[in-house]
């Protein structure tokens, strides 16, 4: 697995199979909190099954929702290189299973492995431009601006279809682009009623070009 998870990608197999040997693997039902804010934890998490959000919420319970992760993706990486608190909260979308590997074994494995430390500020170089277009996007674009970039960013082509497997809620997208819960329903809903997305329980479909204004 660790063969698909684009930090490992340029591991030896010996190496791959040195650090798998030690990890542990656990299962997570859905709505589990994996990581919470401020937790003074240090270990890596490779997801192989599931789905996990990571957010961050104030006193209040208002909540931002900062990315959502699936398969072959990994989060807690930070903790790696610096001995800073969690920045942000993790909780299960759906039953997981996880990989988590120590700082320690990382370490070792980073000390023999120069390709493994250039992925890792590959991906972290990557984070910090998501977050640049995110705080640009949060500046510059009203709300149907954001929920359109939003939904083409999470959308991945299905037999030439733009599809967006998540099952997401008003709720989860309006914490992701900063706005009410309502605004969103009323966007969602004129596009669905314009033909531009179709919905089910299952997903939402991006039906044709977006338009540029709501």
């Amino acid at each position: 697995m660790l063969n698909h998870v684009y930090m490992f990608s340029e591991l030896e197999p010996s190496d791959a199979c040195l650090l798998t040997r030690h990890t542990n693997t656990r299962n997570y039902p859905a709505n589990s909190i994996l990581i919470n804010e401020g937790d003074q934890t240090d270990s890596l998490y490779v997801i192989l099954e599931g789905e996990v959000k990571c957010y961050c919420s104030d006193e209040n319970g208002k909540e931002v929702i900062l990315n959502i992760l699936g398969p072959g993706e990994y989060f807690g990486e930070l903790s790696l290189v610096d001995d800073e608190p969690r920045s942000a909260s993790v909780m299960t979308l759906k039953p997981t299973k996880a990989m988590i590997i120590s700082k320690q074994n990382f370490k070792q494995c980073l000390a023999d492995n120069s390709e493994l430390a250039f992925n890792l500020i590959r991906n972290l170089t990557r984070q910090v431009r998501g977050l640049t277009d995110s705080v640009k996007n949060l500046a510059l674009m009203d709300v149907y601006g954001r929920v359109a970039r939003t939904l083409l960013d999470m959308a991945h082509d299905v037999d030439g279809k733009q599809i967006i497997e998540q099952k997401l809620t008003h709720q989860d997208i309006a914490n992701m682009v900063g706005a009410s819960r309502e605004m969103v329903s009323r966007i969602l809903k004129d596009l669905s009623r314009g033909g531009y997305i179709t919905t089910d329980k299952k997903c939402i479909t991006i039906n044709e070009k977006l338009p540029a204004a709501w």
